[in-house]
C-alpha cells in the first residue's frame, strides 16, 4: 500500500477527471453530470467535496502541473485497464484506490458518471500508461506460422517481393483523371520490370527464372498495390509476352521476349473484338497470306469486327493479333501475328486506328482501347507459328491435323491467364477482407444497457456469419489455386485438356467468390466502407471486370460442365456424343439408390464435421447432375433435336454441373493440402477452415440437396447451426486469421484499418 496526496474519497475520482479535462474542453452537460454525482456521494466529506468541485470551475482550469500529478498517480498504481469490464472506468478507479488504501469500496456514483457521459475505453486507453486488457483476438495461433504455410516452396519470392512494394512508388493514392492515373501505372510496372519481375516466367536465356509459378503469386500480392497494376503487369507480360512465349518459336523468342520482360517493347494481346467476345473461334479480323510479298495481311472486315477493350492499347508499340488465317484462299483457324502499330515516335503506323475506351467502372489506370486494321501488312515470319505455319512455299503446315484440336490446344497454353485472374481476384477479396475485419476488432456499436463499453461489431454472431466463412474460402482457394498452376506448370503433362476444364470452373467460382466478399465486407463496414480512402470502393470497381475477362463466367462453367460431361474432351457434335453417353453408361451405372433415412437425418458433431460426409456430399451432387444432365440431352437427341438446341435447353442445368464441380474439387484439393501439414495444431486450424468452407458451401445449396431427398430438414438445420457455432468458435483468431493473408504493413493504408 502507497500513500498519494489525495484522500481516498478524492482519489477514486482522479480518474474520471484525468479523462475528463484530457482535451481541455469541458461541457456544461458533463459539469452538471459530475457534479450531481459529488453532491449525493456520502462517501465523501466536505472538504473532499469543495477539492472536487473546484476541479470543474472552468474560469481555473487544472494547470498542466496537476493533470501529471493525476497521470503519475494512475500509472503508478500498475492497474490494469480491462475494456471488458462492464464499468471500466469505474471499476479501475475502485482497483487503483485498492493500491493505494486498505479499503476500496465500489462507489456506484462513480457508475452513475460513467453511463452518462457515455465514457468508452476506446475513447481514453490511450491516455493512461497502464496495459490495457484489451482481449480483441487470441494469440492462441501464430500468423507468420500461417503465412508461410500459405506460400509454401514460393516464400523467397513472395518476401522479396512484398519488400519491393514497400517503395515510395507503390505508395496508395486518389487518381482524379485517367490520363495520370495510366501514367503512374506505366512507371510502376516499368520499375519491377527493372527488378525482373517482368521476365520472372520465361527463360532464362531471356532475363527470367522459368517460374510461372511464382509469377502467380505476386499477382496476387500485386492486388495489395492497385488492381490496375495487376492487370496491366499482367497484360504486358503475361498475355502480349505470353504469346510470344507460347505461341511463338524460337525466332519470336529471340527478336521479342528479353525486350517485353524489359518493358522496353510495349504490347498488347488483342483478341476480343466488338462483335466477338467469348466466342473466340468466331471472331472476325483476317490475316490473309499475299504469296507475291510474302507477307499476311492484316484487316478488320466489318462495323464490329475491331478489336474492343485492349488493355495497354495506348502505351503499346506491337499488338499480338488474334485473327482468321487464310492461305491460298483456305481458313485454317483462329492464328496470332504480331503486328506493330506505333514506330519509334509512338505515332500510329498506316492503316491502324487506335482509340481510347474512355472511363469504366474500375481499372481506370489501364489503357484500354479499341483497334482497326486496313489491309495492314506485316512479314509472313511475324506469324506465332508454334501450332500452324506458313512455309517459304507459301502453304499451310500443321502437325495437329484436326482443326478444331488445334484451336484448342492453342488456347490451352492461355489457360495460366484465367488462373492469375482468379489470383487477383482472390487477392482483391483478402485485402477487403483484412480492413473489414480489421475495423470490425476495433468499431464498437450498441451494448446491452448495462455495460459502459459498447460491443465490438466482431462480437456479433451476424457480423461473425457475414464474414468468417469468407475467410476460409480464401484459404481454400488459394490453396487449389497455387495446385492448379503447379499442373499447369507440369510438363510431363503437355495435354492441357484436363486442367483447362478445372480452371474454367475455378476461375468462375472464384470470381464471383471475390466479387460477393467484397461487396459484403464494403456494408460490414457501413459508410467507411464507401470511401474510397479505404479501398474497398476501388476493389469493388476494379474486381467487378473479372467475372467477364479471361472469359465470361457463364460461358467458362459451360466449358467445364461439357469436360466434365464427355470425360474432359473439349470438343462436342453430335457424332461424338453418342460416345459420351456410351461413357457415362458405363461409369453411372449403380443409379443412386434411394438415400438412408437414417444418413438423411444424421446431426452428431462427429459425422457434420468428417470431411467424408463434405466430399460424398459434393460428389454426389456432381454424379447426380452429371448423369440427369446426360440423360435428358439423350432423350432430346432422340427426338430428332440438333445437338446445339439440345444443349441450349439445358443451359441452366450446365451452369449448376459446372459450379458443382468446382466446389467439389477446391474442397478436394484443399483436404488433400491439409493433409501434408505435420504441425498438429495448424492442421486442426486449416482442417476448421475446411470444415467451415464445406458445410457453409452445403447450406447455400440446402435447397437441391433437399429436393433430392439427401439430407433432411432436421439435418439442414443441423448444418446451419454447425455454421453459426465454427464462426463463433474462429472469432479468438479472425484476426490472426486475416494477418495470415501476408499483407504488408505498408500496403494496409486504409485509415480504417489502422
Amino acid at each position: 500500500m502507497k500513500k498519494t496526496t489525495y484522500s481516498p474519497g478524492v482519489l477514486q475520482y482522479i480518474p474520471f477527471f484525468y479523462v475528463i479535462w484530457s482535451d481541455n474542453l469541458v461541457s456544461a452537460s458533463e459539469i452538471n453530470v459530475v457534479q450531481k454525482a459529488i453532491g449525493e456521494d456520502t462517501s465523501l466529506n466536505k472538504d473532499d467535496r469543495t477539492l472536487l468541485n473546484s476541479f470543474l470551475n472552468v474560469n481555473r482550469a487544472p494547470t498542466d502541473t496537476e493533470q501529471k500529478q493525476w497521470k503519475h498517480t494512475i500509472s503508478n498504481s500498475n492497474v490494469r485497464l480491462v475494456e471488458s469490464d462492464t464499468y471500466p472506468l469505474a471499476t479501475f478507479s475502485q482497483n487503483m484506490v485498492c493500491h493505494y488504501e486498505t479499503q476500496c469500496p465500489f462507489n456506484d456514483h462513480l457508475k452513475h458518471i460513467e453511463v452518462n457521459l457515455g465514457i468508452q475505453p476506446n475513447h481514453y486507453n490511450h491516455l493512461f500508461d497502464v496495459e490495457v486488457a484489451h482481449e480483441i483476438t487470441s494469440d492462441f495461433y501464430n500468423a507468420a506460422e500461417i503465412d508461410t504455410l500459405l506460400k509454401g516452396g514460393h516464400a523467397t519470392v513472395i518476401d522479396g517481393f512484398r519488400k519491393v512494394l514497400n517503395d515510395p512508388i507503390f505508395k496508395w493514392d486518389v487518381h482524379r483523371t485517367k490520363e495520370e492515373f495510366r501514367e503512374v501505372v506505366l512507371k510502376q510496372v516499368q520499375f519491377l520490370a527493372d527488378k525482373g519481375y517482368g521476365a520472372m516466367a520465361y527463360p532464362e536465356a531471356y532475363g527470367g527464372t522459368g517460374d510461372m509459378e511464382g509469377y502467380a503469386t505476386i499477382f496476387e500480392n500485386m492486388m495489395y498495390v492497385d488492381g490496375s497494376l495487376t492487370i496491366k503487369f499482367g497484360v504486358q507480360f503475361g498475355l502480349f509476352g505470353g504469346s510470344i512465349q507460347k505461341l511463338g518459336t524460337q525466332k519470336h523468342h529471340d527478336a521479342y521476349l528479353t525486350n517485353t520482360g524489359q518493358a522496353k517493347l510495349l504490347g498488347c494481346f488483342a483478341m476480343t473484338e466488338t462483335g466477338h467476345g467469348s466466342n473466340v473461334r468466331g471472331i472476325k479480323t483476317t490475316a490473309t497470306y499475299d504469296q507475291a510479298t510474302d507477307s499476311l495481311i492484316i484487316h478488320t472486315p466489318g462495323k464490329n469486327d475491331n478489336k474492343e477493350y485492349i488493355g495497354n492499347a495506348l502505351h503499346s508499340k506491337m499488338a499480338s493479333v488474334f485473327a482468321q488465317l487464310i492461305v491460298n484462299g483456305k481458313n485454317e483457324g483462329v492464328h496470332a501475328v504480331l503486328v506493330p502499330v506505333r514506330d519509334a515516335e509512338h505515332n500510329l503506323l498506316p492503316g491502324v486506328t487506335i482509340e481510347d475506351n474512355g472511363y469504366k467502372l474500375g481499372l481506370n489506370g489501364v489503357d484500354n482501347g479499341k483497334i482497326w486494321f486496313n489491309q495492314v501488312s506485316v512479314p509472313r515470319e511475324n506469324l506465332l507459328n508454334k501450332y500452324g505455319n506458313i512455309t517459304k512455299a507459301g502453304t499451310y503446315y500443321s502437325e495437329i491435323k484436326n482443326p478444331n484440336k488445334r484451336f484448342f490446344t492453342m488456347l490451352g497454353t492461355l489457360v495460366g491467364g484465367r488462373i492469375c485472374v482468379a489470383r487477383a481476384g482472390l487477392g482483391g477479396a483478402k485485402m477487403a477482407l483484412a480492413v473489414a475485419i480489421k475495423h470490425a476488432l476495433k468499431r464498437r456499436q450498441f451494448n446491452d444497457s448495462i455495460k459502459i463499453q459498447e460491443d465490438l461489431l466482431m462480437d456479433y454472431p451476424s457480423h461473425q456469419l457475414r464474414l468468417t466463412p469468407l475467410v476460409a474460402s480464401a484459404y481454400v482457394y488459394q490453396i487449389t489455386l497455387d495446385k492448379m498452376m503447379r499442373v499447369y506448370c507440369d510438363e510431363s503433362q503437355p495435354d492441357k485438356r484436363k486442367v483447362e476444364t478445372q480452371v474454367a470452373g475455378l476461375k468462375s467460382i472464384i470470381t464471383w467468390y471475390a466479387n460477393d466478399a467484397i461487396q459484403e465486407c464494403r456494408e460490414a463496414c457501413g459508410g467507411k466502407g464507401y470511401l474510397i480512402e479505404n479501398r474497398i470502393a476501388d476493389l469493388k470497381g476494379d474486381v467487378d471486370i473479372f467475372t467477364t475477362f479471361e472469359g465470361d463466367n457463364n460461358v467458362l462453367l459451360q466449358l467445364a460442365a461439357k469436360g466434365v460431361l464427355s470425360d474432359f474432351k473439349a470438343e462436342f457434335n453430335s457424332a461424338g456424343f453418342t460416345a459420351v453417353l456410351k461413357l457415362l453408361g458405363s461409369r453411372l451405372n449403380d443409379k443412386f439408390n434411394t438415400m438412408n433415412p437414417a444418413y438423411t437425418n444424421k446431426v452428431d458433431k462427429d459425422h457434420l464435421y468428417n470431411p467424408k460426409f463434405h466430399k460424398h456430399a459434393f460428389d454426389y451432387r456432381t454424379r447426380r447432375l452429371t448423369y440427369t444432365l446426360a440423360m435428358r440431352i439423350r432423350d432430346y437427341i432422340k427426338k430428332g433435336m440438333p445437338s446445339y438446341q439440345a444443349f441450349l435447353k439445358v443451359q441452366t442445368h450446365l451452369l449448376a454441373l459446372g459450379k458443382a464441380y468446382s466446389i467439389e474439387l477446391a474442397y478436394h484439393t484443399y483436404c488433400e493440402f491439409t493433409d501434408t501439414i505435420s504441425d498438429t495444431k495448424n492442421k486442426e486450424l486449416f482442417q476448421k477452415l475446411g470444415t467451415l468452407y464445406a458445410l457453409y458451401e452445403i447450406r447455400k445449396d440446402a435447397k437441391w440437396y433437399l429436393e433430392q431427398g439427401y439430407i433432411g430438414g432436421t439435418k439442414s438445420k443441423a448444418i446451419r447451426q454447425r455454421v453459426e457455432r465454427l464462426c463463433t468458435e474462429l472469432r479468438p483468431h479472425i484476426g490472426v486469421l486475416v494477418d495470415g493473408f501476408g499483407i504488408p504493413d505498408h500496403c494496409m493504408s486504409a485509415p480504417i484499418a489502422e
